[in-house]
C-alpha cells in the first residue's frame, strides 16, 4: 500500500465498509462509490469495523489511517489473518480522494497512505514478561479495549497466557474493583453447567439442599472469563447466547429473572471461527464473543522473550525459598533458545522449576539441569534431553 501516485481500485461485486470517525471522509467515500457497491455500511472505529466484518460478506474495506480506538496497522493485521480475501483501501483523513471525478470504468482513485506513524513501545501488562514486537501489539490491543464493555475473544495455543490477558483486561478496566469470575468450561460436567453458571434455589433438584448464586450473577459489575469456551455443549451455548442478548439470568427452581451486568471475556485454544463454520459451535454466539479478537503468539514466535521469562521464573522461585537466584550459563541459554517449546510459556515455567530444584544450592543453572520430559529419576543428572 505504498507508492507516489494514486492507484485505481477496481470495485468488486459485494458490500463495502467504510471505517472512520471522520464524518466528512465517510460521506466523500459514499459519494464516490455512487451506489456501485451493495450494501455499504459505516463504522466509527477499528473495533466497530471488526465487529461488522464478522457479521457480513464484505468485499472491500475503506479504512482511515487515523482511527480513534485502534492502530490501523493492528486492524489490518487482524484482517489479514481472518478475512484474507477482503480488499483493504487505506485512507488519509486529511485528503483521501485525490480527484473530483471518477476515471472511466468502475474505478475510484484513492491516495496511498503516507508512511504509518510510529508508535511508542507498549509496557508489558500486569503479570506479563516480554518486549518483542508481537507482544507489544498484544499489550496495545489490550490497553485499547480494556476501558470498554466490548466482548473479547482471546485465541492462542495452550500455555500462551490467555488467563493472564483476561486478568489484565479486568485490572485495567473500570470494573477492576468488582469480581473477576473464572469459569473453565471444560472442567464442569455438562449436567452441572447450567446450575453452576446461572445458580439454583433450594430443592431445585435432588441434592440442592441450599440455594446457590451462579457464576454469572457472582460476576455482576465485573468480568466473566469463560476459559475453553469451545467446550461448551450446544444446548448450553443457546442459553449463554440468550443471556448475552437479554442480560438476564433465571436460576433453576424459580421463574424470577435477574438483571446482570458483566463484561464477557472468552478464551479458546482452537480455531473457534472454523468450528462455527463447521457447525460445531453456534455462529451467532461466536459473533457475540468475538467482537474484539486478540490472538496470542506461541513462544516460538517470540524467541527473544525466552531468556527474560526463564530468568523471571528462576527469580520468583528463588524468592519463594528466600535464596539468591541462580544464573544461566551460556550452554543453558543455547538449549533454552533452541528448544521448540510446544507447551509454550507454561512448559518453560515447568522446566525452570525443575532446574531450580536440581541446582540445589548452586549459583549456576547448566544444560544438565534442564529437563524437557519427566525421567524416572530426576536426581540422576544426565545430558539435557527433549521430549
Amino acid at each position: 500500500m505504498t507508492g507516489a501516485t494514486p492507484i485505481p481500485v477496481v470495485l468488486q461485486p459485494g458490500g463495502a465498509l467504510i471505517a472512520s470517525a471522520n464524518r466528512a471522509l465517510r460521506e466523500r467515500v459514499l459519494h464516490r462509490l455512487n451506489g456501485r457497491c451493495r450494501p455499504v455500511q459505516q463504522a466509527l472505529g477499528g473495533a466497530d469495523a471488526l465487529a461488522k466484518l464478522e457479521k457480513g460478506d464484505w468485499q472491500m474495506l475503506f479504512l482511515d489511517r487515523r482511527l480513534p480506538d485502534l492502530d490501523a496497522e493492528d486492524v489490518v493485521a487482524v484482517i489479514q489473518r481472518r478475512f484474507s480475501r477482503l480488499q483493504v483501501i487505506m485512507l488519509d483523513s486529511d485528503e483521501a480522494l485525490t480527484r473530483n471525478e471518477d476515471p472511466p470504468g468502475s474505478a475510484v482513485d484513492i491516495e496511498p497512505p503516507a508512511t504509518p506513524r510510529s508508535t511508542a513501545a507498549s509496557e508489558p501488562l500486569p503479570g506479563m514478561i516480554g518486549s518483542t514486537a508481537v507482544m507489544q501489539r498484544v499489550y496495545r490491543m489490550v490497553r485499547l479495549v480494556a476501558p470498554r464493555a466490548t466482548a473479547v475473544l482471546i485465541a492462542g495455543a495452550t500455555g500462551t497466557g490467555k488467563e493472564l490477558i483476561a486478568r489484565a483486561l479486568h485490572s485495567l478496566s473500570p470494573r477492576a474493583a468488582k469480581p473477576l469470575v473464572v469459569v473453565n468450561c471444560a472442567a464442569i460436567p455438562e449436567t452441572l453447567l447450567e446450575s453452576e453458571l446461572f445458580g439454583y434455589t433450594r430443592g431445585a433438584f435432588t441434592g440442592a439442599v441450599q440455594s446457590q448464586v451462579g457464576r454469572i450473577p457472582a460476576a455482576h459489575g465485573g468480568t466473566l472469563f469463560l476459559d475453553e469456551v469451545s467446550e461448551l455443549p450446544l444446548g448450553m451455548q443457546a442459553k449463554l447466547l440468550r443471556f448475552l442478548e437479554q442480560k438476564e439470568v433465571q436460576r433453576l427452581g424459580t421463574s424470577e429473572v435477574t438483571r446482570v451486568d458483566v463484561r464477557v471475556v472468552a478464551a479458546s485454544n482452537v480455531d473457534l471461527a472454523l468450528r462455527a463454520a463447521r457447525g460445531e459451535f453456534r455462529q451467532d454466539l461466536f459473533y457475540r464473543l468475538a467482537a474484539f479478537p486478540i490472538e496470542l503468539p506461541s513462544l516460538a514466535e517470540r524467541r527473544a522473550d525466552i531468556v527474560p521469562l526463564a530468568e523471571h521464573f528462576l527469580a520468583c522461585m528463588a524468592a519463594a525459598m528466600q535464596m539468591p537466584a541462580p544464573h544461566l550459563d551460556p550452554e543453558a541459554l543455547r538449549v533454552l533458545e533452541s528448544h521448540a517449546w510446544k507447551g509454550n510459556v507454561r512448559e518453560l515455567q515447568h522446566v525452570m522449576e525443575r532446574a531450580s530444584i536440581l541446582v540445589e544450592n548452586g549459583d549456576t543453572v547448566t544444560a544438565e539441569h534442564l529437563y524437557f520430559s519427566y525421567p524416572r529419576n530426576l536426581i540422576e543428572l544426565g545430558p539435557a534431553r527433549e521430549s
